[in-house]
């Protein structure tokens, strides 16, 4: 999931038109193609879609707000060093679309041997129905699939629903955490394996995200 990945959906995903493609609306059909596959799980019984449509609503339902924390804390935990590898920069910025507001904080990590690591925080604020089954349908499903050029699984990352994915022949991947039903730590890596994604997720104090989980929350 890459940055602003998550509103650019929202807000420009459904209304594509022009013969003419960019990268990053390529992009965004591929997240809308994983959110399918993903999907396809949450078909299998009425108890899961239940389960997950309940997940994704319940700040909506009891009529709580939840105005974003300020990207500056989010970009506050990003790791300045990812093993040996240093961080390039950081940024963060808050956008709005449709009613949707999200604060995100990232950072690329670069090694002189071309391995590349981005690391993107982002507090998703309120989330609720079909826009969280868009964005992440990983999170309220079970996905298990391989084969010879990689792998693509729900898991769980210190106690916390995750979503791995990697390309054996590219020895690319990602990695996204869900923590408390709110905030999601995605990274992306090229010329790397998994284990240097976990590695960088293991450098951001995720208790201290998870500790975020009320910050700006009014009823």
């Amino acid at each position: 999931m890459s940055r602003i990945l998550i509103v650019a959906a929202l807000a420009t995903g459904l209304f594509l038109v022009g013969c003419g493609k960019s990268a990053e609306q390529k992009k965004m059909e591929e997240m809308a193609q994983q959110a399918g596959e993903a999907g396809k799980a949450l078909q299998q019984g009425a108890q899961g879609m239940t389960e997950a449509l309940k997940g994704l609503s319940d700040a909506a339902n009891t009529g709580a707000k939840v105005e974003p924390v300020d990207f500056r804390e989010l970009k506050a935990l990003l790791p300045e060093k990812i093993g040996a590898i240093a961080r390039e920069g950081a940024e963060g910025e808050k956008v709005a679309a449709m009613g949707v507001h999200v604060s995100q904080a990232h950072a690329n990590y670069t090694s002189t041997d071309g391995a590349r690591i981005t690391v993107t925080i982002s507090d998703m604020g309120n989330v609720s129905g079909l826009v969280g089954m868009a964005t992440m349908a990983w999170a309220f499903a079970e996905v298990d699939k391989e084969s010879d050029a990689g792998y693509e699984k729900t898991t769980t990352f210190d106690g916390h629903k995750a979503f791995e994915k990697y390309d054996n022949q590219g020895r690319s991947g990602e990695l996204n955490i869900l923590v408390e039903k709110r905030f999601v730590v995605s990274i992306e890596g090229s010329d790397v394996d998994m284990s240097a994604l976990k590695e960088a997720a293991r450098s951001i104090d995720l208790g201290k995200l998870a500790s975020m989980k009320n910050a700006g929350v009014t009823s």
